[in-house]
């Protein structure tokens, strides 16, 4: 059965003429412009704190960045913010998007309910096309649970999973994950 009314594909450029106007950000794929919700307290925390470990251990040549920077597959057409970036080296950027670049070296999301499948499994998909990508780090949002995907020298792609009690290092860039302080900076403060 077909759809009484007709899907409306639109172009990169609709995308980006839209992220111009536009108070909030979008995720676009496949000729689909798709809003970005924003995330709770607990979300953001999480994501502050891999943002503030990342960066007080990576090397001068490499650069952290929170979920302003977007971030374009060129391989798969995929543009989305994740929850934070590192650039290691000169950024490049989206020809017909510069506020957004193409050669992340580690992308970090924080899962939420409406977002895990997604972020586990095609995200994480398109995410493995990016040429210059060496890791990727997932922070699962229901329990202290961090995984960490990394690119080997030829290519393949590994995980390892740590929880409570635990740290993981991220390759690329030297450095290593708490994950005990990720949770606690989403802990409530006692009054």
């Amino acid at each position: 059965m077909t759809s009484v009314f007709p899907l409306h594909r639109y172009s990169y450029r609709d995308y980006v003429a839209l992220e111009q106007e536009s108070p909030i950000r979008h995720e676009f794929l496949d000729g689909e412009i798709v809003a970005m919700a924003g995330g709770t307290p607990e979300h953001s925390a999480m994501a502050a704190e891999v943002i503030g470990q990342l960066r007080e251990q990576i090397p001068e040549r490499c650069r952290v960045f929170s979920s302003d920077l977007g971030v374009r597959v060129l391989a798969t057409g995929l543009a989305t913010y994740p929850d934070a970036s590192v650039v290691c080296g000169r950024t490049e950027r989206d020809p017909e998007k510069p506020t957004s670049v193409t050669n992340p070296t580690v992308l970090v999301e924080v899962t939420s309910d409406s977002t895990e499948a997604y972020d586990r499994g095609q995200k994480l998909e398109h995410y493995k096309k990016i040429e210059k990508l060496r890791a990727v780090v997932i922070v699962s949002h229901r329990e202290p649970l961090v995984e960490v995907w990394t690119r080997d020298a030829d290519g393949t792609w590994m995980s390892r999973e740590v929880r409570a009690g635990e740290t993981v290092r991220v390759d690329p860039v030297g450095a290593l994950l708490a994950v005990d302080a990720i949770y606690r900076a989403a802990a409530e403060p006692a009054e």
